[in-house]
């Protein structure tokens, strides 16, 4: 999972979007959870936190640890939020004997590129949830997803950064996203690419999966989210699951 996106390339995610601008998306997380949990002091942990920009506003409202398997993006979100305990280690497995009031995935779970990485993360977050504590996923489901094209453009001190990215369903249950970075650094330029596997499942599957972990889930969309950087009039939906634990597992 050495992406260069994610490591080598790490650094251009503050030139596409600063951690401000997370504001109106993180907002409605935060506020379907405390629509749930009312406890002083809530704990969050988000997995899959990458470089941080969600973090900047949750750690406003929780107590906030973040995982990552990325180290060029946790670098970048120690920077960004120095008041949060940042770990690295992967989703699916990483154990920190610790429960909290939330717990979040609200940027990364396509990464579960099979059903069983999907089973094990959704089973993995679950644990660490206290009893009647929440999980908020944001995820697609197979049968809202679509093929699309995007592009990103940032500039910052004589950089100037333009990234493509194809999204295509390649079999059942994957689609992947190749992605294109053109890099300007004055009057050089490089270009960079790679293309990232993930995982498509079906609702069906989903629901399965929370019943299994103990999960009631109520849910809702957000299909605006990308509208910005979509081409040739596409559609990119995103479900919100949220989850509360009935008991522990």
């Amino acid at each position: 999972m050495n992406w260069k996106a994610y490591n080598d390339l790490a650094w251009t995610d503050t030139i596409f979007a600063d951690a401000e601008s997370y504001e109106d998306e993180a907002m409605i997380y935060i506020k379907s959870i405390k629509k749930i949990i009312s406890v002083p002091a809530p704990t969050m942990l988000h997995l899959g936190c990458g470089a941080g920009g969600h973090d900047f506003h949750f750690k406003k409202h929780f107590k906030l640890t973040g995982v990552d398997v990325s180290p060029g993006m946790l670098d970048i979100a120690k920077k960004t939020n120095a008041n949060v305990t940042y770990l690295l280690g992967d989703m699916r497995s990483i154990n920190l004997d610790e429960k909290f009031d939330a717990v979040v995935i609200p940027d990364s779970i396509d990464y579960m590129n099979t059903l069983e990485d999907l089973k094990q993360t959704i089973l993995n977050a679950a644990r660490h949830l206290k009893t009647g504590g929440v999980l908020l996923v944001v995820a697609h489901t197979k049968e809202e997803f679509k093929d699309n094209n995007f592009v990103y453009t940032g500039a910052k001190d004589n950089i100037h950064i333009t990234l493509f990215e194809n999204n295509h369903i390649v079999s059942e249950n994957n689609y992947e996203a190749a992605m294109f970075y053109l890099i300007r650094r004055g009057k050089e330029t490089s270009l960079h690419h790679e293309i990232h596997s993930l995982g498509l499942f079906s609702y069906e599957q989903w629901m399965s999966i929370f019943k299994r972990c103990q999960l009631k889930v109520d849910e809702f969309n957000i299909d605006d989210l990308y509208d910005d950087y979509l081409l040739d009039e596409g559609e990119y939906k995103l479900k919100v699951f949220i989850g509360v634990l009935n008991e522990e597992v």
